[in-house]
This record gives structure tokens, C-alpha cells and sequence, in this order.
């Protein structure tokens, strides 16, 4: 697969197809934590994510398949057994057409493309490094405004590769007006005023902290092998910033290109 943390493709016991990040991967092993943590967080939320799974990867299964490997720069570096982080495909890939990409006149058609702005207040909330990426695929979805509670066949997007939430293995909160933004202005055009994030504003700044707990708890052990300290301190920073989310939200107008043009005194550059 695409990416720095070098995830292959794999097919699990369960019969289920995952995107799997290794635990020694090129950009640390605390990509994984910060995945794992933003899923729990993530599916608290209710926001449209891939099922997620601890997958154990077996010496057996890795002599038998000799190219499964990472490179390090001219290094060809194997895969260490044991437990990694999968992110579940929507499907076989041999039957189902993922996209990264929807042409404009389709992406206005997305049955969720509410969840752009509820993965925005997430992005602020850990202070995700990266843009925001997701993909696409078709799949039966329930439109509300039928008379008849019937379904078809319509996209639907997920929320993928939260590896550099708390900026990656750094493990902090830098800020900045473009982080966590999708590329198109599209999915915000409905945004016109800081109230059209508040469902989920709401429930990050009342975010349970026991919630916080079941995440740290659901961590391999030999994922945070000696920094323990650190993912505490990291942890109870998340909880402190929550109220700074309106503000956070609020200064992404300030981008170069403002994402939001249709907010109340809002002007394009």
C-alpha cells in the first residue's frame, strides 16, 4: 500500500481483508498506538471509519511468504512477529472498487459527507499532522427522505490513516490552520457557522474519560514497552485541550485558501 508506514494488504483467519501496519514500520512504532487510540475514539464518536483489529502476524506465516518485507532506505528490513495494527478493507478487493477520488459531480452525492466536518473537529482535537484522506466506495445506503424505509446503492466515504494524530511519534499538539483540512472545499460547503460543527463538538468537550481508558487499555503491551510516562502525559494533554476545540475550528478560516466560504463573514482568498 501507499505511505510511509509501508502497510501491506492481508487476508486474516476471519476471512476479512485488512490494511496492516507493522510494528517496526519505517516511522516508529508509536504509529500504531496513535491508530489504535483514534479508532476507539473515532467509533466512540460515531464518525465512518473501517473496522480496526489487532492482527498477530506468525513466524510461520512470514517464512512462507519470503516478499513480505519493509525497506529502510537500501535496506531490506523483515517483519518482526507478533501484534500489529489492521484497518479492515470494505471487501474483497478482488470484488469491490475502492476510490481515494470522486469527480465533483459525484462527491456532493456521498450519503455521509457530514462526516467531513465531524472528522475536522477530531483532526483539531489531536492535532492530526496530516491532511485529511479517506476513500470511497459503493455500498447500500438508507435515504432518510424516501417514504419507504428502503435502501440502494450509493457512496459512502470512510476515514483512513490516522498515523500522525499527536503528530506522529512526536507526541505533541503543534497547530496550525490547514491541519487535519480535506483538499476539497466541497464537503464544507454546507459549513455557515461555527454551530454546524456543535453535535460533535459537544461530545469531544464532554468526551468520557473512561473512554480514554479502554483505548489505553486495548494496547499491546510491546507497543509502549518502556514509555509508558510518555503516552500518560500525552493522554492527559488530549483531555486538557478539549475546550480549545471552537477555537481551533474557528482559525482554519485563516488558511490560505479558506475552507469555508460560506460562513458568516467569511472571505475567499
Amino acid at each position: 500500500m501507499r505511505g510511509g508506514a509501508q502497510s501491506h494488504l492481508l487476508e486474516a483467519d476471519n476471512g476479512c481483508w485488512y490494511v496492516v501496519k507493522f510494528r517496526n514500520n519505517p516511522q516508529h512504532r508509536r504509529i500504531l498506538v496513535n491508530e489504535l487510540l483514534s479508532s476507539v475514539f473515532l467509533g466512540y464518536l460515531k464518525i465512518s471509519v473501517p473496522e480496526t483489529a489487532l492482527i498477530r502476524v506468525t513466524a510461520d506465516f512470514l517464512a512462507a511468504n519470503p516478499e513480505l518485507h519493509l525497506n529502510v532506505g537500501t535496506r531490506r528490513l523483515p517483519i518482526e512477529p507478533g501484534w500489529h495494527f489492521g484497518s479492515q478493507f470494505p471487501g474483497d478487493p478482488n470484488r469491490i472498487a475502492v476510490y481515494d477520488y470522486l469527480p465533483d459531480a459525484l462527491l456532493p452525492q456521498v450519503a455521509n459527507l457530514d462526516d467531513f466536518r465531524a472528522v475536522l473537529v477530531f483532526d483539531k482535537w489531536v492535532a492530526n499532522a496530516d491532511g485529511r484522506q479517506s476513500i470511497f466506495h459503493r455500498a447500500l445506503v438508507h435515504r432518510s427522505e424516501d417514504r419507504a424505509p428502503a435502501s440502494r446503492p450509493g457512496f459512502v466515504a470512510r476515514m483512513i490513516d490516522h498515523g500522525f494524530a499527536f503528530n506522529g511519534p512526536h507526541w505533541d499538539f503543534p497547530e496550525s490552520a490547514v491541519q487535519g483540512l480535506y483538499h476539497r472545499r466541497q464537503v464544507y460547503e454546507s459549513v455557515r457557522s461555527l454551530d454546524d460543527f456543535r453535535p460533535w463538538l459537544d461530545q469531544v468537550v464532554h468526551f468520557p474519560e473512561e473512554v480514554i481508558d479502554q483505548a489505553w487499555k486495548r494496547i499491546p503491551p510491546d507497543w509502549i514497552d518502556g514509555e509508558e510516562d510518555q503516552l500518560a502525559q500525552l493522554l492527559d494533554r488530549l483531555h486538557a485541550r478539549r475546550s480549545r476545540l471552537p477555537e481551533l475550528i474557528s482559525a482554519c478560516r485563516e488558511a490560505r485558501i479558506n475552507p469555508f466560504p460560506n460562513w458568516a463573514g467569511s472571505t475567499t482568498r
